[in-house]
Order: structure tokens, then sequence, then C-alpha cells
């Protein structure tokens, strides 16, 4: 179990970004290292970072940075130790995977970074079961699909060079039913006596109230990764939001319950659908303005950060985003890192 205290020094932060953020960009454009040091440097001055801020996470007890650092996409094709070291300099401390047949090479381009940093971070990987939304989950079947999630965690365990993290989901739960098995928290538990994990968790974006009262009812799961947004539920089939979903305010009650079990909750797909027609969104990327007050809408905030640090004022202790670039690194920083000033 990592520290459950951030360790960020804000000198050493801002020199960091001085060597490896804005100014690295620079030094690739130029090869001029005195360029690349002043246009860091007045980034730096102009836009300063703020300092992150930290929630306990469920029943685990761990103080998580309230941005997680989704490396599934992120690292699926190759490293980017350049910009996990950032976000780790900055305070984020927790770090989510998953496994290689969805995924790609995303653990094996983590190893290094998470062996650097082990009694850092908090380390989460995941991968399905293999069930689908509507299966009936008999005996053969939970048995089946603890067997296919256990292979899978022992998969990741290789990938990521380790014999241990600190969390695995239950990747993509569709069936409350999978959720409920006996047989799944036997793994679960068989896996833990055996030092491969300490907690359990999942990540829904398909029937994801349904799996997440069924977490809730079983008093089993320490983290649900949820698929929310300020409109209500995201719909991973249709790519929008959930027909007939509440509002996020209306599904507070749902919510609560999940957390006064001891589920610490991370969000996912929050900002996706303000990404354009592509994935179902507005061209202007508005689409959750209406849940907004005037003066929210008035704060200096991209419609992204809006969204993220809404979500993380209504329920969610953390967010989860896919982060690729130094630029998109900063602006979810920001926005989880202000959420709860900007909700005072």
């Amino acid at each position: 179990m990592p520290s459950s205290q951030p360790k960020t020094d804000r000198r050493s932060f801002l020199q960091f970004l001085t060597m490896l953020g804005v100014g690295g960009q620079v030094l690739l454009q130029t090869r001029n290292v005195s360029a690349a040091e002043t246009a860091a440097k007045e980034s730096v001055d102009k836009a300063a970072w703020p300092g992150m801020t930290y929630r306990t996470l469920g029943r685990t007890g761990f103080r998580a940075s309230r941005l997680v650092y989704g490396c599934g996409a992120a690292l699926s094709r190759r490293p980017n130790d350049r910009l996990l070291n950032v976000a780790m300099q900055a305070g984020v401390n927790v770090y989510d995977v998953g496994y290689s047949d969805y995924y790609g090479d995303a653990e094996k381009n983590l190893a290094e970074f998470a062996k650097r940093h082990r009694d850092e971070i908090f380390l989460i990987s995941k991968a399905p079961v293999n069930v689908d939304a509507d299966e009936e989950v008999t005996t053969e079947v939970a048995k089946r699909a603890a067997a296919t999630w256990t292979a899978y965690m022992d998969g990741s365990l290789k990938e990521l060079d380790t014999d241990h993290v600190d969390a695995y989901y239950q990747m993509a739960a569709n069936n409350p039913g999978i959720v409920r098995a006996e047989e799944m928290y036997r793994a679960f538990e068989d896996a833990k006596a055996a030092g491969k994990v300490t907690y359990l968790g999942l990540s829904t974006h398909e029937n994801a109230q349904g799996c997440l009262e069924a977490a809730t009812e079983t008093g089993w799961y320490d983290l649900a990764m949820i698929a929310i947004t300020p409109a209500g539920w995201y719909d991973w089939n249709s790519r929008k939001i959930l027909t007939g979903t509440e509002d996020m305010v209306h599904l507070a009650p749902v919510l609560k319950r999940a957390r006064d079990a001891g589920i610490a909750l991370v969000g996912m797909k929050v900002g996706r659908l303000l990404a354009g027609r592509r994935w179902g969104g507005g061209a202007d990327g508005k689409i959750f303005d209406r849940f907004y007050d005037d003066a929210y809408l008035q704060a200096d905030l991209s419609d992204f950060q809006r969204s993220y640090a809404y979500v993380l004022a209504h329920g969610l202790d953390v967010v989860n985003a896919d982060i690729q670039d130094y630029t998109v690194l900063k602006e979810n920083f920001v926005a989880a890192a202000t959420s709860e000033k900007l909700f005072a």
C-alpha cells in the first residue's frame, strides 16, 4: 500500500515544468536550450498551476489526487514517462490502466514509471469477465467469469512487471448478477490472499446505475468507476446520454448510498460528449450548459474543465481522464484542483 500522504514540492515542480513542459516543446522545435527555458518560465509565470486537492478513496483510506491519470489509451502504443513525471511532480498520485487485449502495451509502458514510484502511487488495472448484460448468471457462468478475470489479472501483473496492484476492477461491468456473484468475490479474495491485489473495484458505462447499486448492496467493492456527466449517465452503446436518465443532482441519493457503503466513486467519460458530433456532442460543446448557473458559466474555464469540476462537486471523489499531452494534463489538472473552490 503506497503512502496516503502525497509528496509535492511546488518549487521543484515549477523547475520540472521549466525543463519538461512547454520548454520541452520549444526545445524540439528550435534546438535552443535558452529559448526553451524562457518559454517554459513564461508559461508557468502566466498560468501557474494550482495545488492539487485530495480526497480519501472510500474505505481504502488512501488520500488520492482528485485527478486520476488514465493511462490506457494514452500509453497503448508507446511510453510517455516525461508526461507521467510532470503529473507526478504536480501531485497526481493515482494511475489507472487496463489489460493488454484492449489497451495494447499500456500496462507494459507504465511498468517502469510505476516501479520507480511504487510507494507513492495508487496503481489500478482492470479486465472484463466476458458476460453479456442480459445473460443469466448461473453458477457455471459465474465460475467461468471468475476464472477469466483471474487469468487477466495474472496477465496484467506480468505486463506491469509487478506482483501486486492496489486495485483491480471488473472492467465494463454491465450485468448486476455477475457483480453480485459470490464466485467473483471469492476470486478476488483468493487473489488478495496471494498478495496480488488489495482492493476490489468495477468500471461501468452500460447499466451503470444497476451495477453500482448491486455493488453497494454486496458490501464487497471498494471503488467504482462510473460513466457519468452533469446530465446523468453516459451510455456506451449509443455514445449519448442514457435515455431517461436523471441529471447528476437528482442522482445524488444513488451516489450517496454507494459512498456511505465505503465505495470510492471515480468518474469517467465525463467530457466525452463535448468532443463534437463524432461522439454525439454538440458542435459547440455546450451540451451541459443548461445544468450550470450563470455565475458558473462566467467562470474562466473551458467546457471540459466545467464538466470535470461540476461532477467532482456533485458526488464524485475523483475523476479519471485520458491524458495524452501536456495541454490536456494541465487543463484537467486545473479543473480537478479547483473544483472545491468553484462550488464553495
